[in-house]
């Protein structure tokens, strides 16, 4: 890895518009082929692609370290080697993804067999944030890959290096017929939003998902939206507070909390809350050392406007530890913020960044209740020994999906599908559930022919009274 970050790398240039409608043609062109629909082809570019990740780590590690001094064991577990897995567990299991999937027929269409078929939907469009630009572009587009559509990828302008890395391997090894980077700004995506796709995937900020989802509507574009929101940490008092403190400094902390489902917040049982806390502080010391500014494994805030925003938060009298900046560096320190109530400036929105509010409470029933008055999270973790406990989380609590006594691990697991709710985005994607979301499965009742029964067809007579029979029977 480089040993300086270069921390304002320029904006990458905008495409010219007219160009852009050409593309968004060349692509619908290319899909009416139906070339995309060969599952042969499907496979031989998504093993073109893991070639290219491979070959090229160093390279993607590089350039995410200019871009905001991303350590290189996080790079690779959460970038390179996160989309490298799914790459490998979708070729493992497309044929049988790709085949029809047969369900239970009706005794009213006797002699028949229903299926579902999935098809691609057509041209897609991957709207990529910057927190984790790699992977949170290239996974979707591995599903919209691995279902048969053609795709214009858009990563985002505020990760410049990562961005043209991205584009120079997708340019240089795909025909932009299939696969096409646009780099650019906001304009650019305003404009991409104004046409016609077939489906759109957007990760951001609930903000943006609005406009993103307005966009869609004018041209009745189904959607996944995969946003954020404030995800809690709910501490009992019978957790192991010590592995829960670990667990949860390392999902704060984590990319600088620059996560959308890192823990935005803890409520901790009052009894307990000051070991807990010390645990905490204990735990940051033992990652990151005495002086995080130091440390080889914690990153950097990605622009000058989201460090002021993280900054203003830091309100003197509420700082437990940490709390140190610097401004030319885009530096803050791993914190913990103590006395918060929901009028705090860190409780009005998702942080998004290192800096960790400990609140208390009483009951669970308490946290329940707290959790479920705002709107819903994209994940909760909780940690409590008691299975009674969480077993009520589970049923309670509203929330996209989490982890009992850990943080962010279940969003690795690629059979579980991932997504929020509500506030906190729709639709779900990773493995097969990727596969299924950038597909439409098209439903088809094959009826025999030796045998047709006239208990449907008019004149009625006393049919309705046999049909009345066999639902009995069904």
């Amino acid at each position: 890895m480089q040993s300086k970050a270069t921390l304002n790398a320029p904006a990458a240039p905008s495409i010219e518009f007219s160009q852009l409608n050409k593309l968004i043609q060349k692509q619908r062109e290319f899909f009416n082929s139906q070339a995309t629909f060969n599952l042969s082809f499907r496979k031989e570019q998504l093993r073109c692609l893991l070639s290219l990740i491979k070959q090229n780590e160093q390279v993607i590690g590089n350039a995410l370290y200019e871009d905001f001094r991303k350590p290189v064991f996080e790079t690779f577990i959460t970038e390179v080697g996160f989309v490298e897995q799914e790459l490998k567990e979708t070729l493992r299991h497309l044929t049988e993804w790709a085949k029809p999937r047969s369900v239970n027929e009706s005794l009213f269409n006797f002699p028949a067999s229903s299926a579902t078929y999935p098809e691609p939907y057509g041209l897609v469009f991957i709207i990529g944030p910057w927190n984790y630009p790699l992977q949170l572009v290239l996974s979707p587009l591995i599903g919209a890959m691995a279902a048969g559509n053609c795709a214009i990828i858009k990563p985002s302008e505020l990760t410049a290096n990562t961005s043209a890395v991205i584009a120079e391997l997708i340019r240089k090894n795909f025909d932009e017929a299939y696969l096409a980077v646009v780099e650019g700004g906001m304009d650019t995506t305003q404009h991409l939003l104004q046409k016609r796709f077939d489906y759109i995937f957007f990760t951001g900020t609930p903000q943006v998902g609005r406009l993103v989802m307005k966009a869609a509507a004018e041209h009745l574009t189904p959607l996944t939206l995969e946003l954020g929101g404030k995800s809690p940490a709910i501490v009992t008092e019978d957790a192991d507070l010590e592995l829960a403190a670990r667990r949860i400094v390392w999902g704060k902390f984590l990319n600088a909390g620059q996560t959308c489902v890192a823990p935005d917040y803890v409520l901790v049982q009052e009894q307990v809350k000051e070991e807990f806390v010390m645990f905490l502080e204990q735990n940051i010391t033992a990652f990151y050392g005495a002086d995080p500014a130091i440390s080889p494994d914690f990153a950097r805030i990605i622009d000058d406007r989201n460090f002021r925003r993280l900054n203003n938060l830091l309100t003197k009298d509420n700082i437990r530890f940490g709390g140190q900046t610097d401004r030319d560096q885009r530096y803050i320190a791993p914190t913990i913020l103590d006395n918060v109530t929901w009028t705090h400036p860190s409780m009005q929105a998702e942080i998004f960044g290192p800096i960790l509010p400990v609140l208390s409470y009483c009951s669970l029933k308490d946290a329940i209740k707290t959790v479920n008055s705002q709107e819903t999270p994209l994940a909760l973790y909780f940690f409590s020994s008691d299975h009674q406990k969480q077993q009520c989380i589970l049923q309670k609590a509203h929330f996209g999906g989490g982890c009992i006594n850990d943080t962010m691990s279940h969003f690795v697991n690629p059979n579980l599908p991932f997504g929020g709710v509500g506030h906190s985005g729709f639709g779900s994607y990773h493995g097969r559930a990727s596969f299924d979301l950038f597909s439409h499965h098209k439903s088809v009742l094959h009826r025999g022919t030796w045998l047709d029964l006239p208990l449907r067809y008019p004149p009625y007579k006393d049919h309705l009274s046999l049909v009345k029979k066999i639902l009995v029977v069904v």
